[in-house]
């Protein structure tokens, strides 16, 4: 270790492990994005909050940025250091802290697993709700970072429903304790609402208290086929005014057969253009007989071509694997990602337009959608041909997306629904936000963190 600077940074912070080879810092450096070669100065895993405390006043005395780091699953480049910057692991910090049975939360460190959290909630007989295929590797603190949604927003809706609390180490070093659990609490402005979905700009988050409820009914899952892409909506809104919807998930025919090859099993003995996957509260016959009013009215009206309902708990998973493995089974082709969202209302229309976009755009290119539809939110996944260049097919994906804002913003939607902005997006904020906005942004990110290390040119340029 010959930078004087991690010297001064161990002798600040004793006991802090500092990781510093080539393999730690790349696999430290980058998130799922893989469009930059990472090249932090030094990988940081901090174990206590008095440690983070000290690496971002270290950072404000050497001009060194920080990117804050959680599992890594982002799609965004929101957790990429490719410019020196000094990587803040919270792995470490992946405990539970607290559960409290009167008021219903469980506090917990933030570089803790999705997954353990529903382990943890699980074992005292209530869940945190928050739901998607990431739930292994991804951490608590990157989904507040984020406000990441999943598959049962429709139901629970996105991360920020569920924190109660949190605690925060600002730019300057400061710790901030935000709402404490309240659940009425109107004394000025609320930071921790302010800082989910901040992508790591303002504050490094470092505990946080979730909200837990009550497990849902027992549920059942059906998968739907349908004839075209213009009925989608008509499908959810039978099924939507019939049962208690947990999920309502849209994938179409390249995304299944990507995931057949990949090991599913194979649903259906004919192939239709576009699937649904939704889960329902199921717990009598009346539901039961709901559902399955809800798909006859779809065939009768020749909106559903045909269909399965999980006749057990392994069935459901099997179906649900049709969707939650789409991206791991297109992860080998780098797919250029794009992940928007509209009003509910706004969504058929949409759909039209960009389906429309994307055919004329891309004839040479194969592209992978799904999406929430159940909460206006689309995955559109490009994948990269084998005779062309990573840059080339950057460029040539990006200029489309240019056309995708605009219409994003004729349709009042977002070019983030879930995986922020990051890099990736920065280029099109202005779609989703206004200048004064975007001002105000810049303004608030100034007050948090006054010298700018924290997550440095993401989200926006200072």
């Amino acid at each position: 270790m010959t930078d004087p600077r991690l010297a001064d940074l161990l002798a600040s912070v004793p006991d802090l492990r500092l990781k510093t080879d080539a393999g730690d810092l790349e696999h430290y450096g980058r998130d799922w994005t893989r469009r930059w070669n990472p090249a932090p100065l030094a990988i940081a895993l901090p174990g206590t909050v008095e440690e983070v405390q000290g690496i971002v006043r270290w950072a404000n005395r050497h001009k060194v940025a920080i990117v804050p780091s959680g599992g890594r699953t982002g799609l965004s480049g929101g957790a990429v250091a490719a410019n020196g910057e000094l990587v803040l692991s919270l792995e470490r910090m992946n405990k539970v802290l607290d559960f409290n049975r009167v008021d219903r939360t469980l506090t917990v460190q933030a570089g803790m697993p999705l997954e353990a959290v529903h382990n943890a909630a699980t074992e005292h007989g209530l869940v945190y709700p928050v739901d998607f295929a990431a739930r292994g590797s991804c951490s608590i603190g990157g989904n507040i970072a984020t406000n990441a949604g999943g598959i049962r927003v429709i139901r629970y809706g996105n991360t920020r429903e569920w924190i109660a609390g949190l605690t925060v180490v600002t730019g300057s070093g400061e710790v901030l304790q935000l709402n404490r659990a309240l659940v009425k609490n109107s004394s000025g402005y609320d930071f921790r609402q302010l800082m989910i979905g901040s992508e790591g700009t303002l504050g490094i988050v470092v505990e946080a208290i979730l909200r837990l409820t009550d497990p849902p009914p027992p549920t059942n899952v059906m998968l739907l086929a349908l004839p075209s892409f213009e009925v989608l909506m008509e499908v959810f809104n039978e099924f939507r005014g019939r049962l208690r919807l947990e999920a309502f998930e849209f994938f179409t025919d390249r995304a299944l057969r990507h995931v057949l090859a990949h090991g599913a099993q194979k649903p259906l003995e004919d192939e239709y253009p576009f699937y649904v996957v939704t889960e329902f509260a199921s717990n009598d016959e009346a539901t039961e007989a709901a559902a399955m009013a809800a798909f006859e009215h779809c065939m009768e009206q020749g909106w559903v071509a045909d269909g399965v309902i999980s006749q057990s708990e392994a069935q459901a998973q099997q179906i649900w694997r049709l969707r939650e493995g789409i991206t791991e089974a297109v992860a080998r082709y780098k797919p250029y990602k794009n992940d928007v969202s509209v009003r509910i209302s706004a969504m058929p229309a949409f759909l039209q337009e960009t389906q429309a976009l994307l055919g004329e755009a891309y004839p040479h290119f194969e592209v992978v959608w799904f999406g929430h539809i159940g909460d206006g939110n689309l995955h559109i996944n490009v994948l990269k041909p084998d005779d062309s260049s990573d840059a080339d097919f950057v460029t040539q994906c990006e200029h489309v997306t240019r056309l995708l804002a605009q219409a994003l913003v004729k349709h009042g939607g977002s070019i983030s629904a879930e995986h922020g902005i990051g890099l990736v997006k920065k280029p099109y904020l202005a779609s989703t936000r206004s200048e004064a906005e975007i001002a105000l942004m810049r303004g608030v990110k100034q007050v948090f963190d006054p010298n700018g290390i924290l997550n440095p040119g993401k989200l926006f340029d200072a």
